[in-house]
């Protein structure tokens, strides 16, 4: 069993969770370990206080697997409270590789939750003010819409370039540069609206000195080790948009409401997935 966080390599075209399956033999990213931590760690039930419905974008979705989790975990968690479930929750899928939002989109409407996953062929930088199907009826992706933002984003810079095309643009940060990923998400968040990010460990600094520049206040850190013995590999880092904007890099960590920060090792003694690994992924994983 491959509990890397690296892509896990599968001989079949889909991996079967307990509530759906996906299907990822047409994406050049397949079903791994990093978005299916980033999918039961992330925070759907954030809904900022008077803005319903529950709306999320999920960057970059490849099969759509982040998607899927999300919406398994609003259906089944007590959150939202009767009155968001009244109202509904919307997740829009984005991609630009066309092949992969295709399978999405077929992997959406094979799930339990179909009327709720939106797959498009598009860019971040480009989204918005495009005509998609809304809550009820025809509506407009505008500025402000969503109260969550998901990515597993492309992470490979100033290396050697893949040879399959579609795997090249999956995985390298020329499609999407952090601070575009920053910005347009702090475009389309609104106000208290949260942003989940799952990346490279040695990229932390960074990335929060270029949050806090987009007025986001960092809210929670969990550092990713394959093994106790080793270097974190990963980091999951959740930002919320703030009213304010900051330009003093030590600023994207606030005062008043200290972040929760914490490790997760997904190898336990045997190379096999740790305690802690089994009890975050417990309601996907078979």
């Amino acid at each position: 069993m491959n509990t890397s966080t690296e892509t896990v390599t599968m001989s079949t075209p889909y991996f079967r969770f307990k509530q759906f399956t996906i299907y990822h033999d047409r994406c050049a990213m397949k079903v791994g370990t990093d978005g299916v931590l980033l999918g039961a760690w992330a925070e759907p039930n954030h809904v900022p206080l008077g803005h319903l419905p529950c709306t999320i974008l999920d960057v970059g979705t490849g099969s759509g697997l982040i998607a899927l989790m999300l919406a398994q975990r609003l259906q089944t968690s007590p959150l939202p409270s009767p009155k968001e479930r009244e109202k509904g929750f919307r997740i829009d899928a984005i991609d630009i590789d066309e092949a992969a939002v295709e399978q999405a989109a077929d992997n959406f409407r094979s799930s339990p939750w179909s009327e709720h996953l939106h797959a498009f062929h598009a860019r971040l930088q480009d989204w918005q003010s495009r005509s998609v199907p809304s809550l009820e009826g025809e509506g407009m992706v505008r500025e402000g819409f969503y109260s969550l933002i998901v990515s597993n984003p492309p992470y490979f810079r100033n290396s050697l370039k893949n040879p399959d095309k579609a795997r090249e643009l999956a995985r390298h940060t020329d499609t999407l540069s952090y601070t575009e990923l920053l910005h347009h998400s702090a475009r389309l968040l609104r106000e208290e609206g949260r942003l989940c990010l799952i990346l490279p460990a040695e990229t932390e600094n960074e990335v929060c000195a270029l949050a806090a520049q987009e007025g986001f206040v960092l809210t929670r850190v969990t550092r990713v080790y394959s093994k106790v013995s080793k270097p974190a590999r990963r980091v999951l880092l959740a930002f919320e948009k703030s009213k304010y904007r900051y330009t003093d890099i030590p600023t994207y960590r606030n005062s008043e409401n200290p972040v929760s920060e914490d490790t997760l090792v997904l190898e336990n003694e045997t190379g096999g997935r740790s305690a802690a690994y089994q009890e975050i992924t417990k309601d996907f994983y078979l």
